[in-house]
């Protein structure tokens, strides 16, 4: 297969999803929609990826950086057509001979084994190849026209398709791959004589059978090739990547007790045997290893869960959190930024951040790590085999050697030796029959007011 390059057009402002944010950077599967379809095309190994944009879409040029740092972004400042869209891209491709892969960046669902697909039609004899699939309803596409040896002939779009080619089914999804040097010698000959009055890509077909070579044809379901226009799309698209990971899960060895419950994005890196309960739901950057357990209602992103790990239910595991083998963090944890060592617990209503937990503690009910100081985050260094007891406020800076123990109640404010117990707890103050007398006489008060 000879080198590639990947033009994705993302101009497009998306005015029906009524948004400021550019359409293609709304997020589905715990990615953007341009991310999707670069992370889609970045499996072939391109040789050079540009992102078409919109004016003052700066947003959009980091995003395409952010999955592949040297991507470049050119500005279409004048929507003029998808033709004209990528021919902004060619000062781009200066010098790049091999296959151009025409993607969109609003059409999330693509897959790299489509991708590769399209591309490995084109051939000296066939230089240009188009993506299509069968339409269970065709209204509002652009029809494919074939010829008797299944070849594509013309791109008719609805708006200028006569009532025959409109009966057509097989549609266009607007993915094309196309011989660079083919490419920029058609392109110039793409008119605007249309409804729309724009450069449709779509005539580069016509164009070239004119010419005497054919288009080659690759088909691919409906669903893959859904782009998005609007929210209700975008839910639509949700949907489908949500079904799509829980069955990879699912055959790849977990066990999700309600799978249409469990949320997951598209990085999201599942062990064998684990089990996960309903409603959980996993952000961006998490990695769970065999054997865990996840419980009900709980959310976790940016962490990484060592095998036979315990989590929840209703734990909250932020960004930098790692939790060691066999380790329980439970009910109302939350945990920032922070380790938590093998066998470790943190079973109630607790909250740690910026801290390292050290294996086999036991962190009590109510305990908090102070890790801001209005200005700074500060670091808690909890050791091994330390007991820290219910309702204990640790305020960082601070340090807590192995196999200490600290008293329910204390607020440490110092380091603490190993071995040693530490307890802030005030001295308890027993005032015998106080109580008794006090409901006596507010009881006589209440009796003479009632007189």
């Amino acid at each position: 297969m000879t080198e590639t390059a990947v033009i994705v057009l993302a101009a497009g402002m998306g005015t029906r999803m009524k948004s400021r944010l550019p359409k293609v950077l709304h997020r589905a599967g715990g990615r953007s929609l341009l991310s999707h379809v670069l992370h889609a095309a970045q499996a072939l190994n391109p040789a050079n990826v540009v992102a078409v944009i919109g004016p003052d879409m700066e947003a959009v040029a980091r995003e395409a950086c952010s999955v592949i740092p040297d991507a470049a972004a050119v500005v279409q400042t004048d929507r003029r057509g998808t033709a004209h869209a990528v021919s902004m891209a060619r000062p781009a491709l200066e010098g790049f001979s091999g296959t151009v892969l025409i993607l969109y960046g609003d059409g999330p669902l693509i897959t790299a084994a489509t991708l590769k697909g399209l591309v490995e039609r084109v051939s000296p004899q066939m230089p240009l190849a188009v993506l299509g699939f069968e339409a269970r309803n065709p209204t509002g596409y652009g029809r494919l026209k074939t010829g008797p040896a299944g070849e594509v002939c013309a791109i008719r779009e609805e708006l200028d398709a006569t009532p025959e080619e409109r009966s057509i089914t097989l549609c266009n999804s607007g993915i094309i791959a196309i011989n660079s040097q083919r490419l920029w010698e058609l392109l110039p000959q793409i008119g605007n004589a249309n409804r729309k009055a724009e450069f449709y890509l779509t005539d580069l077909v016509e164009l070239a059978v004119k010419s005497g070579q054919f288009c080659g044809l690759s088909v691919c379901s409906e669903s893959e090739v859904a782009g998005v226009n609007d929210r209700v799309q975008l839910a639509a698209i949700e949907q489908a990547f949500q079904h799509r990971y829980r069955q990879q899960h699912l055959l790849g060895g977990a066990t999700l007790v309600a799978p249409e419950t469990v949320y997951f994005s598209a990085d999201t890196v599942i062990g064998q045997d684990v089990v996960i309960e309903p409603h959980v739901v996993f952000g961006p950057g998490v990695t769970v290893d065999d054997g865990v357990e996840i419980l009900g209602f709980s959310h976790i992103e940016g962490a990484r869960i060592a095998g036979g790990a315990r989590i929840g239910p209703y734990a909250r595991l932020r960004p930098g959190a790692e939790i060691g083998e066999g380790a329980h963090v439970g009910n109302f944890v939350e945990v920032k930024k922070a380790t938590i060592g093998k066998g470790a617990k943190a079973n109630h209503l607790s909250y740690i951040g910026d801290a390292r937990v050290g294996a086999g503690s036991n962190i009590g009910a109510g305990t908090i790590t102070c890790n801001y100081d209005g200005f700074d985050k500060h670091l808690t260094d909890i050791g091994a085999d330390v007991f820290v007891g219910s309702n204990t406020a640790l305020v960082a800076p601070v340090s807590v050697g192995d196999g200490a123990t600290i008293a329910a109640g204390s607020v440490i404010a110092r380091n603490v030796p190993g071995g040693a117990l530490a307890m802030t707890r005030p001295e308890l103050d027993v005032r015998e029959g106080w109580a008794t007398r006090y409901r006596d006489m507010k009881r006589a008060k209440r009796a003479a007011k009632g007189k």
